[in-house]
């Protein structure tokens, strides 16, 4: 009986530790090198600007450049990425709001039409994840 009770205990205990934060690495391809600078994002609960706020950039030196994010609650999110090719520090849009620079999300969510965050989603849980974001190439600015 009081093993029963001391299992019980340690399993109400081990419950209520709380998850460590961790890290998501994020390599970002078919990057223009020499080209601006690419900005990196993690998204929670939507892809509007508004839900995308931790996020990092650098300066887009080569065709693969890697990002990394540390201290990050687990939960669900997923990554956004562009290459700012005008230096505004913005995604370039055409008056229907289409990109005019290239951009990516997380599982390749948004290749084919509006981008949805479940498909781009991605569980983060300790110690932590790789993700790969491919930028796909934009319509021309007009």
């Amino acid at each position: 009986m009081r093993r029963a009770l001391l299992a019980a205990a340690l399993v109400v205990v081990a419950g209520a530790v709380p998850a460590r934060a961790a890290e998501i690495a994020v390599e970002v391809e078919g990057v223009g090198p020499g080209a601006g600078r690419v900005f990196v994002a993690l998204c929670t609960g939507s892809l509007v600007e508004e839900a995308c706020r931790i996020g990092q950039s650098g300066p887009a030196a080569a065709s693969s450049l890697r990002f990394g994010f540390s201290e990050v609650p687990p939960g669900t999110y997923a990554v956004a990425a562009f290459q700012d090719l005008d230096g505004d520090g913005r995604l370039g849009r055409t008056p229907l709001g289409l990109p005019t620079e290239p951009y990516g999300f997380s599982n390749g969510a948004g290749r084919h039409g509006r981008p949805d965050f479940a498909a781009a989603a991605l569980r983060l849980a300790e110690p932590g994840t790789a993700v790969r974001v491919r930028l796909t190439r934009a319509l021309p600015a007009r």
